[in-house]
């Protein structure tokens, strides 16, 4: 449920990083895993569940952002186009 709760902020944040940096595409899910264990990670004054608990959670949401599926897809190119 917590997954649940962070999957949208996490999506919003990964979605301004694509926006504003230009990364290659391939390495977007792992960002958004990270993003989503330091948001679960941050989210310690709005649960009291253990640190393992909300780490697994961020990662759930993380992976949920971006779609499991692309980390073994492999992409090429970059976010942003305007480059």
């Amino acid at each position: 449920m917590f997954a649940t709760i962070l999957f949208p902020v996490v999506s919003a944040l990964v979605e301004l990083v694509k926006k504003t940096f230009v990364l290659p595409k391939n390495i977007i899910p792992t960002i958004s895993l990270v993003i989503g264990m330091v948001i679960g990670v941050l989210a310690y004054p709005f649960s009291e569940m253990d640190i393992v608990l909300r780490l697994w959670a961020g990662g759930i949401a993380g992976l949920a952002g971006t779609g499991l599926f692309e980390l073994v897809k492999k992409r090429d190119g970059k976010t942003n186009k305007n480059e």
